[in-house]
């Protein structure tokens, strides 16, 4: 089992060049399949986990969500990069408070966003933000320093759609302290490769969640480093599970069973995942 130390150089190791993949469980089984595949890191998804507790996206607590990535910690091998919403406050403080929580559990890395929650006022100012980021790095070097941290630019997901603002907020968080520069909602060409040209050396992350046409290479191509896909890996188990679900309902049939996984695969992997966690 590699040390909490290892998988966080390793985890800055795979932001140095090319573009890898980080795909996003939202359960420890999930989690356990995905690290099966063969992915060199997973991420936590505030919506997936938020489903996977009966509650809206961004309605859990921090004390669920630290629980949450501490579990996910505990039963895998791999680096793990925090979605943290917000850092669960509004001041630089309470920012700094929750990410020294979450630097506890082990995570490899997270991500604090500038989204406030508030339809009319829908992100901080840019000086916030910055003052928010620039606490969330001092609480992670207070730590020792190899936690790595996702600046995030949330214009694009809250109806904001100017460029030239993100752009600013990424370079202003870079220059708070963020390794990883995200701007999710971002998916046209140009728009990618300018935020790239803008906050180089340093990596950037692109969020595919619908498909928008790109492939790795596309975003390799493109200057982008990492790939991530938030809840879509759980809204896809959601959707088959619906599907077959309404099916049977309102019409009393059950062909979507026929896209199911395979009964005799799962218990493959799991029984042999489950020897392995046992040193079996």
């Amino acid at each position: 089992m590699p040390t909490i130390s290892e998988r966080r150089a390793a985890f800055r190791d795979l932001h140095k060049s090319g573009c890898f993949v980080i795909p996003i469980p939202w359960d420890v089984s999930s989690a356990r399949w995905l690290q099966g595949m063969g992915f060199k890191a997973l991420a936590s998804t505030s919506a997936g986990f938020a489903w996977s507790e009966c509650l809206p996206d961004n309605a859990v607590t921090r004390e669920m969500v630290l629980k949450h990535l501490r579990e996910l910690v505990e039963n895998t091998e791999v680096p793990i990069n925090a979605d943290f919403e917000g850092g669960f406050a509004h001041d630089p403080a309470g920012v700094a408070e929750s990410v020294a929580l979450a630097v506890d559990t082990g995570v490899a890395g997270l991500s604090i966003e500038d989204s406030r929650r508030d339809k009319e006022n829908p992100v901080y100012t840019l000086e916030e933000g910055a003052a928010r980021m620039k606490a969330a790095r001092q609480a992670i070097d207070k730590k020792g320093g190899d936690t790595l941290l996702v600046g995030r630019a949330e214009n694009f997901l809250v109806g904001r759609a100017d460029l030239d603002d993100t752009i600013a907020r990424l370079k202003a968080y870079s220059a708070a302290g963020a390794d990883c520069l995200y701007a999710p909602g971002i998916s046209k060409p140009d728009q990618i490769k300018a935020i790239v040209q803008a906050v180089a050396p340093k990596p950037v992350n692109l969020l595919i969640g619908t498909p928008v046409g790109l492939t790795v290479k596309d975003a390799e191509a493109l200057g982008v480093r990492r790939i991530s896909v938030g809840g879509s890996l759980a809204r896809s188990a959601w959707g088959g599970f619906i599907r077959a679900a309404k099916q049977i309902a309102e019409e009393g049939r059950f062909d979507a069973f026929g896209e199911a996984a395979s009964g005799m695969e799962m218990n493959k992997f799991f029984y042999k995942d489950s020897k392995a966690r046992s040193g079996a």
